[in-house]
């Protein structure tokens, strides 16, 4: 069976009623991203910063996969499908997508400050000042914040390394290091692109570009993809 690796983006989810960076001209909802999404702002008002991400997950406790998400799915039948997605929403798996690698982290999680490895569900869309870890530390989202590393990058590239289609859905391809994931493709390799605006893709990568928003446009890829 033929592996297929998606990359999922904010666009992914647009359709689900998450709204994306890019369309919020650099802020969400009022927030700037340096306040709400940086370990800067975190040390100077954490309460904001679980306020913020408070109201996100009960936006995504709302929110329902939409027909991209179920398309996604749907390819299992025909190849190996694994999804790598910017995304810090579940809604992937409530799909029913059984290999999915969160680069971002997960909205739906916190974890330890003293220790990275010490990884929570979060029960309801409440995360609050005095939530603390089983070492008796305050925990945060587990989210990847602008300037710190992201853990998942090499099993990330190991896994578009044994790509054999490589489809780019909904995002930018502005965020590094994410974007930088399609250059680890090989050469034989066949990319698609799903997205209604131009994307700049490396000069020497060829791909079809299917200018639709992921719904419609996960139905044509079935329909190229699918015997």
């Amino acid at each position: 069976m033929k592996k297929l690796v998606v990359l999922s983006g904010a666009g992914m989810s647009a359709e689900s009623g998450l709204k994306t960076f890019r369309d919020m001209g650099g802020l969400w909802e009022q927030y700037k991203v340096t306040e709400v999404a940086s370990p800067e702002g975190w040390e100077r008002d954490p309460a904001l910063v679980l306020r913020f991400y408070n109201e996100r997950r009960r936006q995504l406790l709302q929110a329902s996969p939409n027909a991209g998400h179920y398309g996604l799915v749907d390819l299992e039948k025909h190849y190996d499908v694994q999804i790598i997605t910017q995304n810090i929403d579940d809604l992937h798996e409530r799909a029913g997508s059984s290999k999915v690698l969160h680069l971002h982290g997960e909205l739906r999680k916190a974890r330890s400050t003293v220790d990275p490895s010490l990884v929570y569900e979060i029960e309801g869309a409440e995360l609050n000042l005095g939530d603390l870890c089983e070492k008796g530390s305050q925990l945060r989202p587990h989210v990847v914040w602008f300037g710190e590393p992201v853990p998942a990058m090499n099993e990330a590239i190991g896994i578009v390394q044994q790509a054999d289609i490589f489809v780019i859905i909904g995002t930018s391809l502005n965020v590094y290091p994410a974007a930088g994931l399609v250059m680890y493709t090989r050469p034989e390799c066949r990319i698609f692109l799903i997205d209604p605006a131009d994307v700049k893709v490396p000069a020497n990568r060829e791909f079809v570009h299917i200018r639709e928003k992921a719904s419609v446009g996960v139905a044509k890829l079935k329909e190229l993809l699918i015997p």
